[in-house]
């Protein structure tokens, strides 16, 4: 876990949205951005010297009045010992005005009470950055996450605001690609062929939040008649000739999986990020603008 290329610009990003004022990292994050970059990003001082964990960075850099840090293990030094698996104690409740994770959650089994705590950490009006692992990750912790679980979690429903959820490609540090939140019962489907980020932000409304209502929200919507989940309203549902298609094709296991295959196929050749119809492309120093 740690503060890379990505993570880094990300946090710059929310600081244009909100200070990070005292912050809490959930793991102590190492910093995994080499020296030259840092030089060339911030207006650091001549005897700079690059540390092995980023709460330097955090504060001369990024402007954070603190960084503490949160970890089921005193091995890398963390401020305070605790297992995300469980609830955070009382003392820490309400006292930070920003919570970091670099890839943390992850590797939480218990990930509903990880992300629970992560507001618990929350003044009002708080804000939580998530950079964590999405497609291609099998095998690097417990969960990869899609931009569906952020959007149903941190809805105006549940008491946050201001949520946001991009795609970052790990191959590409210029750009990223903001998640449109689903509606009318699609979902936002991204394929990959390399390792993608997750990155999220989500501000913690001044009322007591609720992890209480989180559905997919497809299936909310077809519980409320509104068609078949994963279908937009916009996208009809096959008559005629594909209906005629889909049965002989259930009549032939053989054929079947063959037109699946294929289909499988086609499908990743067309969900491209760029081509994706639920990502918009964005220029991530454009984005950030200059330190």
């Amino acid at each position: 876990m740690g503060i890379d290329i990505h993570a880094l610009n990300f946090v710059r990003y929310a600081t244009r949205k909100k200070g990070l004022g005292d912050t809490v990292t959930i793991g102590r994050q190492g910093l995994h951005v080499i020296e030259p970059v840092i030089r060339q990003t911030f207006a650091v001082k001549g005897d700079y010297r690059h540390p092995q964990y980023s709460e330097q960075i955090l504060t001369d850099c990024l402007g954070a009045d603190s960084v503490v840090s949160v970890d089921n293990s005193a091995y890398e030094g963390a401020t305070y010992i605790h297992d995300m698996n469980q609830e955070l104690p009382q003392e820490l409740w309400k006292r930070f005005d920003t919570v970091i994770d670099g890839g943390c959650v992850e590797h939480v089994f218990n990930a509903p009470q990880a992300l629970r705590n992560c507001s618990l950490f929350l003044k009002p009006g708080g804000q939580i950055i998530h950079i964590l692992p999405a497609n291609n990750f099998c095998g690097h912790g417990f969960w990869q996450c899609s931009p569906e679980l952020f959007f149903s979690l941190y809805s105006s429903g549940n008491g946050y605001k201001d949520t946001e959820v991009f795609i970052a490609d790990l191959t590409d540090p210029r750009r990223w690609y903001r998640v449109a939140k689903p509606v009318n019962g699609g979902r936002a489907n991204v394929s990959s062929k390399t390792p993608l980020y997750a990155l999220v932000r989500t501000v913690v409304g001044t009322e007591a939040f609720s992890h209480q209502r989180v559905q997919q929200s497809d299936y909310v919507h077809a519980w409320e008649g509104g068609g078949v989940p994963g279908r937009s309203e916009e996208t009809p549902p096959p008559t005629g000739g594909s209906q005629k298609i889909k049965a002989f094709l259930r009549r032939s296991r053989a054929v079947h999986r063959l037109a699946s295959s294929l289909h499988q196929r086609l499908v990743a050749r067309g969900t491209g990020l760029r081509s994706n119809p639920s990502l918009t492309t964005v220029d991530v120093e454009r984005t950030i603008g200059s330190p």
